[in-house]
C-alpha cells in the first residue's frame, strides 16, 4: 500500500484505532483519529498521538466529507452508521485494522474464527507450532493488534478474527482458515442468524485452490456453503469418522488421511478439558498438519497447554469448592460448553450485557445441571423471565457483582462447583471480559 501523504480518517480510538493511528504517522500518512467519546474517556495516548501531528475529532466534533483517500474502522464501531455509508457513496474505501494488517505484511496468515473457542483454539495453535520451533506471532481479536506488529515480522501469523473484524474486509485471504463453529450471537450488531453466519463466512471468501480450510464437521451452519470454498477442505468431527482431518472415537483423538487413520493421543491426556476443548483441539491439530508438524509434537503439545485465562480458568479450591473463573463465555452457547464441562453439582453466576440472546434454550441444560443461580446485569430480568418459564426457581438476584458473589459464596456447598460463566458479553459493568474475570478472581481468594 502506498501510504506516504495519504489521507486516512481512522474511526474509533481504542486500541484497534490506536495502533492503526500509530502505524500510518511512522509511514507518513496525514492521519484523522475520530471518536465519540470526549477526551477524558480516552487513552491518554490521544495527547501523544496528536503530538505526532494527528488530527483529533473527538466528542461531538463529527468529521465533515473531505478527500480522504481511505478510512479505517475499529471492529467496535458498527460499519454500517451513516458517516461511514456516506464515505462509501463518496468512493472511499472503508477498511478495518485487520485488513490493513493483512495488506502491510509479508508473513502468512492463519485465520481462526467461530462463535466459541476461538481464543483457546488461537492460543493453543500459536503454542503448538512455537513448541514445534516455529516462528509465530499470535494476535488479533485475542488483544494484540496486528498492524503493530506484521510489517517487519518474518513467520507465521496465527490471529484470532471476530465477525465484527471479517465485517471490513475484503481482499484478507489467510493460508489456512479455520471456523469452529456457529451459534447465535451479537445479533444486537448483526440483526439475523443469517447476518452473521455471512461475516463468517468471509474468512473462506478469498481463499485459492493452494490455500486450506478447517472445519467443524459437526456443525451444519460451519458447512453450509462448503462447496463454494475453492481451498482444500479439512474436518474436525466428535461424531464422525472423517477420511480427511481428525475426529474422537473410543476415547481417542484420531488423524485421517484419504481414509487412512492414525491414532494421535487418547482424550484424558489431553490437558484442556471437556469435549469442546477436544473440538479446539482438533482444529489446532488439523493447522500443525498442514504446516507438516510431527505428530509425537503435536501430542505433547496437548499434554502439556494449559489453557487461557478466562477460559475454564480453574481460580481456587476452599472449603471443599472448586471456583471457576469462565468469564469469557459471552453468549448461551459458551455457557453450555463450560457447564457439560462438569459432573459435579454447579452454583453459576450468570448476567451482563443485552447482545439479543435467547436464554430459554439454556435453561434445560441448567435444570440439569445447575443447583443454584444467581442473576446479575441488564440481562437478569430476561434471563429470570426464561427460568420461570421452564420451571427453574433455584435463583437469586443481585444488586451488584460483589453482590452476585456474596450470594454463589453463600449458597456453595463442599463439591460444588462455583461457575461464573455468565452467558453474556460484560459491557453493562466493566470494559471487557477480562477486567470482570480479574474481579471475580481477586473477590473468591481474598
Amino acid at each position: 500500500m502506498e501510504i506516504k501523504n495519504k489521507r486516512v480518517l481512522v474511526v474509533g480510538a481504542g486500541l484497534s484505532g490506536l495502533a492503526v493511528s500509530r502505524f500510518l504517522l511512522r509511514h507518513g500518512a496525514d492521519v484523522t483519529l475520530y471518536d465519540g467519546k470526549n477526551r477524558d474517556k480516552l487513552s491518554p495516548e490521544i495527547d501523544s498521538l496528536q503530538a505526532q501531528g494527528c488530527h483529533m475529532l473527538l466528542g461531538n466534533a463529527l468529521p465533515q466529507m473531505e478527500d480522504w483517500h481511505w478510512a479505517v474502522v475499529s471492529p467496535g464501531v458498527p460499519p454500517m452508521i451513516p458517516f461511514l455509508n456516506m464515505c462509501r457513496e463518496a468512493g472511499i474505501p472503508v477498511i478495518g485494522e485487520l485488513e490493513l494488517a493483512y495488506r502491510i505484511s509479508k508473513s502468512p496468515f492463519i485465520a481462526i474464527t467461530g462463535t466459541n473457542g476461538k481464543t483457546t483454539t488461537t492460543s493453543l495453535t500459536g503454542y503448538m507450532l512455537q513448541q514445534a520451533g516455529v516462528n509465530v506471532l499470535v494476535g488479533g481479536n485475542i488483544g494484540m493488534p496486528l498492524v503493530d506488529e506484521v510489517e517487519n515480522f518474518s513467520g507465521w501469523i496465527v490471529a484470532e478474527v471476530s465477525s465484527f473484524q471479517l465485517e471490513s474486509c475484503y481482499d484478507f485471504a489467510p493460508h489456512i482458515a479455520c471456523h469452529l463453529n456457529l451459534t447465535p450471537d451479537h445479533l444486537d450488531r448483526h440483526g439475523t442468524l443469517e447476518n452473521y453466519a455471512a461475516m463468517k463466512e468471509k474468512i473462506f471468501a478469498r481463499q485459492k485452490e493452494t490455500d486450506f480450510a478447517v472445519m467443524n464437521h459437526d456443525d451444519p451452519l460451519v458447512r453450509l456453503h462448503e462447496d463454494q470454498w475453492a481451498a482444500q477442505k479439512r474436518y474436525f468431527s466428535l461424531q464422525t469418522q472423517v477420511e480427511q482431518g481428525a475426529y474422537v472415537q473410543d476415547g481417542a483423538i484420531y488423524m485421517a488421511d484419504h481414509g487412512e487413520s492414525r491414532h494421535l493421543i487418547d482424550t484424558k491426556d489431553v490437558y484442556i478439558k471437556g469435549s469442546h476443548n477436544w473440538q479446539n483441539a482438533m482444529a489446532a491439530v488439523e493447522i500443525a498438519r498442514v504446516l507438516d508438524i510431527d505428530p509425537r509434537q503435536i501430542a505433547a503439545s496437548l499434554r502439556t497447554f494449559p489453557g487461557v485465562e478466562h477460559r475454564l480458568e480453574f481460580v481456587i479450591e476452599k472449603n471443599g469448592v472448586t471456583y471457576v473463573n469462565d468469564s469469557k463465555g459471552t453468549n448461551p452457547a459458551s455457557t453450555a460448553k463450560a457447564l457439560n464441562a462438569y459432573d459435579q453439582p454447579i452454583v453459576l453466576i450468570a448476567g451482563g450485557y443485552d447482545k439479543g440472546a435467547d436464554f430459554l434454550p439454556l435453561m434445560e441444560l441448567i435444570k440439569e445441571k445447575v443447583r443454584y443461580m444467581v442473576l446479575l446485569g441488564a440481562t437478569a430480568p430476561k434471563i429470570k423471565k426464561a427460568a420461570d418459564q421452564a420451571g427453574f426457581s433455584d435463583y437469586r438476584m443481585a444488586d451488584s457483582f460483589e453482590d452476585a458473589v456474596r450470594l454463589a459464596e453463600a449458597a456453595a456447598r463442599p463439591g460444588d462447583v462455583l461457575l461464573l460463566s455468565p452467558a453474556c458479553a460484560s459491557w453493562d459493568m466493566f470494559s471487557d471480559y477480562e477486567q470482570r474475570g480479574k474481579l471475580f478472581k481477586r473477590l473468591v481468594t481474598a
